[in-house]
């Protein structure tokens, strides 16, 4: 299974060497690194603190990456989901799909962070300067963003 929930940092490039060190059948490399932001619904955002179920998660998790190593023809991918109080700016998820041409890796890519902003399991609650709490709700655009994956997909399940 090609994913990790984890509460430390991650390093793009070592995590990109690591699944490419000795292949010649990766034509494409997509990467896609989620930040933190500084900002929600228009407030300063102090921390954003992510709480999951071990073993639930990253089975999930996993089931979503071997849909898109078979869906997309991948022939790799990495899928690393951090938990833990965050702070703006933050690494909080790393996405990399490998496959033998660019256009695979891109979907594929694009496929799993419309399915990690919508159906992830992890809670997330941002905390604000003025001491308030606010756990966070799926948004309509990510739900959107997932309906034009539907067919014959976990994601439906």
């Amino acid at each position: 299974m090609a994913v990790r929930v984890q509460r430390e940092a991650f390093d793009v490039a070592e995590e990109i060497r690591l699944l490419t060190e000795g292949r010649t059948d990766v034509g494409g490399i997509v990467t896609f690194t989620g930040l933190v932001r500084g900002e929600a619904g228009g407030r300063a955002l102090q921390t954003l603190t992510l709480e999951h179920y071990p073993g639930m998660t990253e089975l999930e998790l996993g089931r979503i990456d071997d849909e898109a190593r078979e869906r997309f023809g991948l022939t790799g991918s990495l899928v690393v989901h951090r938990f833990g109080e965050l702070k703006p700016g933050d690494p909080i998820v790393l996405v990399i799909t490998l496959s033998a041409h660019r256009r695979a890796a891109f979907e594929a890519a694009e496929f799993l962070m419309d399915y990690l902003k919508s159906r992830a399991p992890f809670w997330k609650k941002e905390s604000f300067a003025d001491g308030t709490e606010t756990w966070v709700d799926e948004r309509a655009s990510d739900g959107a963003a997932l309906a034009r994956w539907t067919g014959a997909s976990l994601t439906e399940k």
